[in-house]
């Protein structure tokens, strides 16, 4: 089993930046995508990015244009989504996700979820 802990969330001014946090534990071993999706009220969880365990391989939405970066490390167990020149519409609550697959598409389903932590851009 994996358990995901999300941590960095907070309210921010547009045009600031935001480095997410995701502790990683369980049988790490066997996680081959980890990744970040997110959901602001009234609307569907939408894919942000992900990565492969390996970290050889990145994908992102085309919202992010450039603006996040996702990374991992697996000496700490963590993996990160870096957030710089955020947008009010990029207010939502942001969800580690990690999977046994490998990356497939953006439509990928992923067994583990973290509880989810809070970004407000504000403008």
């Amino acid at each position: 089993q994996v358990q995901l802990v999300e941590s960095g969330g907070g309210l921010v001014q547009a045009g600031g930046s935001l480095r997410l946090s995701c502790a990683v534990s369980g049988r790490t071993f066997s996680i081959l995508t980890a990744g970040w999706f997110r959901q602001a009220p009234g609307k569907e969880r939408e894919f942000v990015a992900a990565v492969s365990w390996s970290g050889l391989s990145t994908y992102y939405a085309s919202f992010v244009k450039g603006r996040f970066t996702i990374s991992r490390d697996n000496a700490k167990n963590m993996v990160y989504l870096q957030m710089n020149s955020l947008k009010p519409e990029d207010t939502a609550v942001y969800y580690c996700v990690a999977d046994h697959e490998r990356f497939g598409s953006i439509t990928m389903r992923y067994d583990y979820w973290g509880q989810g932590t809070q970004v407000t851009v504000s403008s």
